[in-house]
């Protein structure tokens, strides 16, 4: 007998009292991606062999044209209600490479949300039109209640969560991830890593979800470096507990830079400010620029999920070891190979690559 959880066997008051890695066997079932939770290493390396497979076949056009067959019979809603260019456009691009047709809404205001209609509803609509839906919204587990509501209807198909609230970005996580494995090839991966998360630790779903997937490596430390009133929030350490990954909490920046094989910048978050108490904080010596290029290490490398403000200095953005723009791009893979894998198809580009062999 499976022992295989599915979300239409459990009810919503159960299932949102679940710890976040007991709702990651739910989803690990029915095909969602919602937090980062639901992975395993095995997954994520799977995905990111995909996404490097991906990209190279995609620099030829007869390989170009092969992937937009892929998912030609597929299409996709992308529900934004908060504001995106980055995720919006990368999945935008994924769907397009793979040959999948999409929908957007962008602005709840040109919705039925306008009139009164509930946000449940109008994911309900939209499911009658789509195979796959990949939203981002600002109140955190939305996409999980999405989910869960998908399930007990006649017309499940899977979610993708492009940002939820304060709490989840699953798949800026993977790109992270897929940008920290391709930096380290050559000098043993990410086990055994030093990676520095930097700012807005408290409000960055970035952070939240890429510091929990970097549990699944061997004798990774992370030190997590903000003003108190923005430090990493304790529902965060103690899954680090749980996992046994070690951890430093800092204010001291300078002294944890040249021991940094990651630099993870991040903005001041204010969007989520009540009464804009983060813009009164003192940021400033949470900042990289030229002046530090001396201190770390050749081989480290600095990442930032932007939009930035201050916090890296435009004077190091053709520095070797800024790689920002570079994991911007990664999305757009990591995205297609998620896509792909939640549609089944990647033993087909896996078939393509190994008879044709593209270049690196």
């Amino acid at each position: 007998m499976s022992d295989q959880k599915e979300l239409s066997d459990i009810s919503w008051k159960a299932f949102n009292a679940l710890s976040l890695k007991e709702k990651g066997d739910y989803f690990r079932a029915d095909g969602h991606t919602l937090i980062a939770q639901q992975f395993s290493r095995g997954q994520l390396e799977a995905l990111c062999t995909l996404a490097t497979r991906i990209k190279r076949i995609n620099k030829r056009r007869e390989g170009a044209n092969f992937l937009k067959t892929l998912l030609s019979d597929k299409r996709a809603m992308l529900y934004f209600a908060q504001p995106s260019s980055r995720t919006y456009l990368s999945f935008n691009a994924a769907c397009q490479i793979l040959g999948l047709d999409t929908m957007d809404v962008r602005d709840t205001a040109t919705s039925s949300e306008v009139k009164g209609e509930s946000a449940e509803d109008t994911l309900r609509t939209f499911s009658s039109y789509a195979d796959m839906i990949i939203m981002r919204h600002p109140a955190g587990g939305f996409a999980e209640r999405v989910a869960w509501m998908m399930a007990h209807t006649k017309r499940e198909i899977p979610v993708l969560n492009a940002g939820s609230g304060a709490d989840q970005h699953p798949t800026q996580a993977l790109l992270d991830v897929y940008t920290l494995a391709r930096s380290f090839e050559k000098t043993g991966g990410i086990d055994g890593k030093h990676i520095i998360f930097v700012g807005d630790l408290l409000r960055g779903r970035t952070v939240r979800s890429l510091a929990w997937m970097l549990t699944l490596y061997k004798d990774v430390t992370l030190y997590f470096v903000a003003p108190d009133s923005l430090q990493i929030g304790q529902d965060i350490l103690d899954l680090l507990d749980q996992a046994g990954t070690k951890y430093v909490v800092s204010q001291d920046f300078a002294s944890v830079m040249p021991i940094a094989d990651a630099i993870y910048m991040t903005r001041i978050q204010d969007e989520w400010d009540v009464e804009g108490e983060a813009r009164t904080t003192d940021s400033s010596d949470f900042r990289i620029g030229a002046e530090h290029m001396d201190i770390i290490k050749d081989t480290a490398v600095i990442m930032h999920p932007l939009p930035r403000r201050k916090e890296i200095s435009t004077e190091i953005d053709n520095e070797p070891r800024a790689v920002y723009w570079r994991q911007m791009r990664n999305g757009m893979w990591i995205r297609a190979a998620l896509i792909l894998s939640t549609f089944g198809r990647e033993d087909e580009v896996n078939q393509y690559y190994d008879d044709y062999k593209p270049v690196a």
